[in-house]
């Protein structure tokens, strides 16, 4: 029965202040509506966060997929507190296409691996 009450306090308060007009003015886009504005703010951020991870479009598919193989080893280095170089991951050394894709491969991988690693400093100012 108290958390009850605790939790009604809580919502009769935030619905005082709300009423009042004390909120900001995004709090009262929210409440005007509620799904289709942080819906609307949340895709528009989602297409923006993802575009970077797109190759460039000269790239072919070996060119591709070292590309995001790239931005997964810099994610793993960052987690793994390594330094930045995608010349010492394995994928990159080795990777597992045909020799004659290798060096396309590499290509993609290391300007993946710099774009991952750029992205990930720049969400850490944040």
């Amino acid at each position: 029965m108290k958390k009850f009450a605790k939790i009604s306090l809580a919502a009769a308060a935030a619905g005082f202040i709300l009423i009042s007009g004390s909120a900001r003015p995004v709090r009262a886009a929210v409440l005007a509506n509620p799904i289709g504005f942080a819906q609307d703010h949340d895709d528009r951020r989602d297409r923006d966060d993802r575009r970077w991870q797109e190759p460039p479009s000269e790239f072919d598919e070996y060119a591709r997929r070292g590309f995001h193989e790239g931005i997964e080893g810099a994610r793993k280095d960052y987690g793994n507190h390594r330094s930045q170089d995608p010349r010492h991951r394995d994928e990159f050394r080795h990777p597992h296409v045909p020799g004659e894709f290798r060096e396309a491969y590499r290509r993609g991988f290391e300007r993946g691996y710099n774009v991952g690693w750029d992205h990930i400093m720049h969400e850490e100012r944040r």
